[in-house]
């Protein structure tokens, strides 16, 4: 009983947080088929309060995180008439899909401080500790990393395009392309005043292969053999169909 009175007493008076951040997905779950071109995610929200608004003002930021693993970025040079690899850095951990929209420019919504504390921007969300002491300059693997998945459209940093309407109600699109990772999404919803963070959410988009993609993906893991095997009588046979509809052209 004592504990229980003890257990009361704490959770009144704890702090309440006077501005929350209350979010929801147009869809939590994205399937892969074979002729998936990509999808687009409609993100929305509210901001619950427990007080009237203060004079700073409000902002939004949405982060969409696909999953993180290990790459291995690689320099080419140009050596005896022939590129080769020269130089390579492994990036501990980069997810392979990472999205970010705000409401405002970005010194205007996120410090550096905090920027490094909650890893929001794209270099942030990548993780390198460290390089081979023979490379000079390791940063511009990262960069380079960056830039060809910026390319590929799969690092996205799109400014302002979060809609916040009367500091309250916040939407936003983001773009996820055909060539996704399978797994699950972290999605984050940062509120932020004075480039803090005063108010933080996630949730998950799930992302997972069905139908022929889903077959094919574990024939590739479960029996490669086998799978090369059917690859190399596909690319044949295609081979081939191509060069007898041809013959049947020109005769």
């Amino acid at each position: 009983m004592l504990l229980r009175a003890i257990t009361v007493l704490l959770a009144l008076s704890a702090p309440i947080a006077a501005e929350e951040v209350v979010a929801g997905l147009s869809r939590d779950r994205i399937s892969i088929t074979t002729n998936f071109d990509g999808s687009d995610i409609l993100i929305f929200g509210a901001v619950k309060r427990e007080a009237e608004i203060p004079e700073a003002p409000l902002q939004v930021i949405v982060t969409v995180a696909g999953p993180s693993e290990p790459v291995v970025v690689r320099k080419k040079d140009r050596r005896f008439g022939i590129w080769i690899n020269v130089e390579g850095v492994e990036v501990d951990r980069a997810p392979t899909y990472y999205a970010v929209a705000t409401s405002a420019p970005w010194n205007e919504v996120l410090t550096e401080t905090e920027d490094l504390r909650h890893r929001v921007s794209v270099s942030r969300a990548i993780r390198s500790v460290g390089a081979p002491g023979d490379v000079s300059n390791p940063e511009r693997f990262t960069e380079a990393l960056i830039r060809i998945r910026e390319e590929d459209d799969l690092y996205q940093t799109n400014i302002g395009t979060v809609e916040f309407n009367q500091s309250t109600l916040f939407n936003t699109s983001i773009r996820l392309p055909a060539n996704l990772t399978e797994g699950n999404y972290t999605t984050r919803f940062f509120l932020t005043r004075n480039g803090r963070v005063i108010a933080s959410d996630e949730t998950v988009i799930f992302v997972d292969k069905v139908g022929l993609e889903r077959f094919l993906f574990d024939l590739s893991r479960q029996q490669p053999l086998i799978y090369g095997l059917m690859s190399l009588a596909i690319a044949i046979a295609a081979g081939w169909g191509a060069s007898a509809f041809f013959r049947y052209l020109r005769g």
